[in-house]
């Protein structure tokens, strides 16, 4: 079994060092989906969610996330971001949503792009709470990964 990386020989919580890593790019791929109402899906839809266009600030909220997960996830190094990208796929029973960052780093960006997922789910669920009760979360999951130019594939049987 190997050895996990955020703990020392004593068994305390630390944060891994990447000073003796090399810069290069990285870019992960992370997915959720949320199940809404065929009521909420029409008023997103057609813009009609009486907090706003709700697709525009999880997108907004998404991106935010993703340049804060160092703030959010105690373990995380802070890492400038060159690139966020957001998508939403409304689908007959719910939305899907992407995220992509990337950056030229010592360490990886899966953490930025899951918390932006997260996060753009769970404003999508803050506007719409009034209108659907029974919003389900689910599917979150990291989908790629890539380092300098190798790929790691990490999809799975839901997509």
């Amino acid at each position: 079994m190997s050895e996990l990386s955020h703990l020392d020989k004593g068994g305390n919580v630390k944060q891994v060092s990447v000073g003796h890593k090399p810069v290069v790019e990285r870019r992960a791929e992370a997915a959720g989906f949320i199940r809404l109402s065929g009521e909420v899906l029409e008023k997103i839809e057609k813009n009609r969610v009486a907090k706003g266009n709700v697709l525009a600030v999880a997108r907004i909220a998404g991106i935010q996330a993703a340049k804060k997960t160092a703030e959010l996830i105690p373990l995380c190094h802070p890492i400038l971001l060159e690139h966020v990208e957001m998508s939403f796929d409304i689908q007959s029973n719910g939305i899907g949503v992407r995220a992509i960052a990337a950056a030229s780093a010592k360490t990886g960006v899966e953490m930025e792009a899951l918390t932006a997922v997260h996060v753009a789910l769970l404003t999508i669920y803050d506007m719409c709470k009034a209108i659907d009760k029974k919003m389900r979360m689910e599917s979150i999951r990291l989908i790629r990964k890539t380092k300098g130019g190798t790929r790691a594939d990490l999809r799975d049987t839901h997509d």
